[in-house]
């Protein structure tokens, strides 16, 4: 009866033991509190006039960060203006054509060029008649068609002249001044956009955490002005390995504590799950874990008090992962 009673327990015991499921369904795993953050870095050299913010202020899209000096680039910008208003006279002076009365000499000119081929032409036509009878000799002739030939050679150029002075220019050389002002205005655009760029704004909203210039400083394009972190969500980033995997689902739920706050989860969301294994971070402390081949797990954590600090180690549990 004895041994009855104690197989009849175990058997209770073990289908207790089934209905709850593997000893321990949750995973822990340790990593550091992170935040997006926003370098803000000058896109022109220049001295840095003001910084409006300092390390702790919040701003948003749009806020003024800092300005650097432009005087230098507005008397370029000048300088480009009036190389537009050049350009767009020559292009105009082309355009138009010539003046009135360069077109009206240059029409007297023709009638004048006609007016001596006329008598030029009918000498010609007289001497060669002339010539054929024996009255004048042949080199009196010969002076008569070179003299007709002069006079349609001037009445030529006279016309062409006048042809020249109304279209004044080639239709290349019209392209070739629009051109020089489509150039004058790219670099006057240019200009702009350089002197609208000594004015540094955020990009982002957030906390600025740092601030590692002080105005009167010559800052050189590319170099950092202040950095802006969203602190309103952060995220901590955990490694799993192959056999962890296949328990954590992308949306699962986390819970997240600090040291510094004992006692207190902050509810995550897991948003991204590594698709390739890598060796675990050298930050990893034990030489045994720092081999293992891992999967890289991001869990994101509102942080509406501003609690979760960058760098703070952090404890991550997945609790019922795999149900």
């Amino acid at each position: 009866m004895k041994h009855g009673i104690i197989a009849a327990s175990a058997l209770l015991a073990l289908a207790a033991a089934c209905a709850r499921g593997p000893a321990d369904a949750t995973l822990r795993a340790s990593g550091t509190i992170e935040a997006r953050q926003v370098r803000i870095s000058a896109k022109t050299a220049g001295d840095l006039l003001t910084i409006p913010v300092r390390e702790g202020d919040r701003v948003k899209p749009g806020d003024r960060i800092a300005f650097i000096d432009h005087t230098v680039l507005d008397i370029q910008l000048r300088q480009a203006e009036a190389g537009i208003s050049l350009a767009q006279a020559q292009l105009d002076l082309l355009r138009s054509g010539a003046r009135a009365e360069d077109v009206r000499q240059a029409e007297e000119a023709v009638r004048q060029a006609d007016a001596a081929f006329k008598p030029a032409e009918e000498d010609a036509r007289r001497m060669r008649e002339l010539a054929a009878k024996g009255s004048v000799t042949a080199k009196q002739a010969e002076d008569a068609d070179a003299r007709l030939t002069m006079a349609k050679a001037q009445a030529a150029a006279a016309a062409e002249a006048l042809k020249k002075v109304r279209t004044l220019a080639r239709p290349e050389e019209i392209r070739a001044a629009q051109a020089r002002l489509d150039q004058a205005r790219a670099a006057a655009d240019l200009l702009r956009k350089t002197i609208a760029d000594c004015v540094l704004v955020s990009p982002v909203a957030g906390i600025v955490t740092q601030v590692p210039v002080e105005a009167g400083e010559l800052v050189a394009a590319g170099a950092a002005v202040a950095v802006v972190s969203d602190l309103d969500r952060v995220h901590v980033m955990i490694y799993v390995t192959e056999a962890e995997l296949a328990r954590v689902k992308l949306g699962g739920r986390a819970d997240v504590a600090i040291d510094g706050l004992p006692g207190r989860a902050f509810a995550g969301t897991i948003v991204y799950i590594s698709p390739e294994a890598e060796f675990t971070p050298k930050n990893i402390q034990t030489r045994e874990d720092r081999v293992k081949l891992v999967f890289g797990v991001k869990i994101e954590i509102d942080n509406p008090e501003g609690l979760l600090k960058p760098g703070l180690p952090a404890d991550a549990t997945l609790a019922g992962a795999g149900k």
